[in-house]
């Protein structure tokens, strides 16, 4: 599978950057399991691919930091009884990985005061909560 993986409109990704390995896939199946290489692991080298833009790369390797090995980004998938549709799930993990890693940060928030009529509503909640807990005290002694 040679296809070009299509992360957004701006990044696509060559086939020929696109490294597979397969193994067999862990769990119940029996001998299906067992006997198939059925798991499917992509593997795409970012610092290396020329697909990515200079200005994103950096941020893509910051936001993907914990899924590197060796600045290697390694997407698995074993879902599936199928390679094919193993390889699918996979091409489709890491367009999604790298489209939201792609994504400018958002900006930061903007500190707001509350308003005037929102002050004044907490403050006189909070005298009616004090003015029902003054009543259900014990009176005082004289």
């Amino acid at each position: 599978m040679t296809d070009d993986l299509t992360v957004n409109a701006d990044i696509v990704i060559p086939g020929d950057e696109l490294h597979w390995t397969f193994s067999t896939s862990g769990g119940p199946g029996g001998q299906h399991a067992n006997r198939s290489n059925t798991r499917a692991e992509l593997r795409f080298d970012i610092p290396a691919s020329p697909s990515i833009p200079e200005h994103l790369r950096s941020r893509m390797l910051h936001a993907v930091g914990e899924r590197l090995v060796g600045g290697v980004i390694v997407v698995v998938a074993d879902d599936s009884r199928s390679q094919w549709r193993n390889r699918q799930i996979a091409r489709k993990r890491l367009a999604e990985l790298l489209n939201d890693a792609a994504r400018p940060p958002a900006p930061p928030r903007r500190r707001t005061k509350p308003s005037r009529a929102a002050r004044q509503r907490r403050l006189d909640s909070k005298r009616r909560r004090s003015e029902t807990k003054r009543m259900r005290r014990r009176p005082e002694a004289d």
